[in-house]
């Protein structure tokens, strides 16, 4: 018995810093969530208090943003007091710090796209050229912003897929926002005709259909002439359905008017 007691008496000064190291690990985990909870709750309060319809756009993703800022610094403050705890890392620190340039070029580099990522992502959340919900195109890719993280941007695009796009590349690309600014957005397809196709037949039967607000010619290049049709505007969550049914309306006069597309034949 008295053997048992020593033992346990003896057991926190053994391993005293591994307990310490722990409790703080939890505890920072706990505060994490404690704090997520909380900006949920004034979540769902603001969302009571605006009659039930939901945050913004813009609220929702300041606060989605700055919910992972605080949880991010909260759990690098409990590692490193964690690793505080710990006397042995003394000795590493010294050598780590003998050579401080080369460690701090190392891990500058290692670290560039992350902190470029994360950079990047604090200007999208104070600046907003996108907001969760908006409808986006970027390189091409149409989709519906459904999550800001602090590394990257999550779109749902038409086909229900997730497009993940780094913060630092869509910052400093060019984005189509079809939510902001305005409530509606106008319809725009692009039809290529034959390079001798009658353009002015074209656009005649063009103009003439439901819905079309205009017709013109946008380019011409050896390979055809780019006709741009334009359409009604819209909401922007019908606008990849209503694009669809308007080229195919577009494509269908063009063929009954006889005239050329390129790369089609006569």
């Amino acid at each position: 018995m008295p053997s048992l007691i020593l033992a346990a008496n003896g057991f926190p000064h053994a391993y005293g810093n591994e307990i310490r190291a722990v409790i703080t690990l939890l505890v920072a985990i706990g505060l994490a969530v404690a704090v997520n909870r909380a900006f949920s709750s004034r979540g769902r309060r603001l969302a009571v208090a605006l009659g039930g319809g939901g945050l913004s756009p813009v609220v929702d993703t300041r606060l989605r943003f700055l919910r992972r800022v605080i949880d991010a610094v909260i759990i690098l403050i409990g590692v490193a007091l964690a690793l505080a705890q710990f006397a042995q890392l003394d000795r590493i620190a010294s050598t780590v710090l003998a050579s401080s340039a080369i460690a701090a070029a190392v891990i500058g580099f290692a670290a560039r796209q992350v902190l470029a990522n994360a950079m990047a992502g604090m200007v999208l959340a104070v600046t907003q050229p996108l907001r969760i919900g908006d409808l986006v195109t970027f390189e091409g890719e149409t989709g519906t912003v459904e999550d800001i993280s602090l590394i990257s941007t999550w779109l749902r695009t038409g086909s229900d897929a997730r497009l993940i796009v780094p913060n630092e590349r869509l910052a400093a690309g060019i984005l189509r926002n079809d939510s902001i600014r305005s409530p509606t957005v106008a319809l725009e397809v692009s039809l290529w005709l034959a390079p001798d196709a009658d353009e002015t037949a074209a656009l005649e039967a063009l103009e003439d259909l439901e819905d079309v607000t205009g017709a013109r010619i946008a380019e011409i290049t050896e390979a055809g002439v780019r006709v741009l049709v334009s359409g009604a505007a819209v909401v922007p969550a019908e606008r990849l359905r209503r694009e669809g049914e308007l080229r195919a309306r577009v494509l269908r006069a063009v063929r009954e008017a006889g005239v050329p597309r390129a790369g089609a034949g006569a």
